[in-house]
Parts: C-alpha cells; structure tokens; sequence
C-alpha cells in the first residue's frame, strides 16, 4: 500500500489524519508521564517524541488550553 492510499483509508476509518493520531498518541503519553512520574519536563517532552519542551507545550496548549507544569499540578 502507499502511503498516500494508507493515508486516504487510514482516515476513512479513523476520522483522522495518521500524523493527527501520532500527535494525539504523544499527547496522551506525555499526560500519563506528567502525573506518574517525576520525570522532568525535557526528558518527558523526548521520551514522548516530541523532541523538545517548546513543542510539548504548544502541544498542550493547543489541545488542552493548559501548559504542561500547569497540568502536572
């Protein structure tokens, strides 16, 4: 299959874009690591990979109008 046929039936059966399920996967790991562990903001933002705090906080605000120390809270 190509990946622009895996993206057509991928979003026919999910409703969303693979790049937008990564996203969301991603954004539940970093909430999951936020409230389990101690882990620090960095090292939760590249074991979720998102490389970098700066794009784990757009991430979230984007999403759940609230930055990620915010959140941890």
């Amino acid at each position: 299959m190509s990946p622009r046929n895996f993206a057509r039936v991928f979003t026919r059966e999910t409703g969303i874009t693979p790049a937008k399920y990564v996203e969301k996967l991603r954004l539940e790991a970093a909430c999951r690591l936020l409230t389990e562990t101690q882990h620090t903001l960095e090292t939760i933002s590249l074991e979720c990979g998102l490389m970098n705090i700066d794009n784990m906080r757009r991430l979230f605000i984007k999403h759940l109008k609230v930055t990620p120390s915010d959140y941890r809270r």
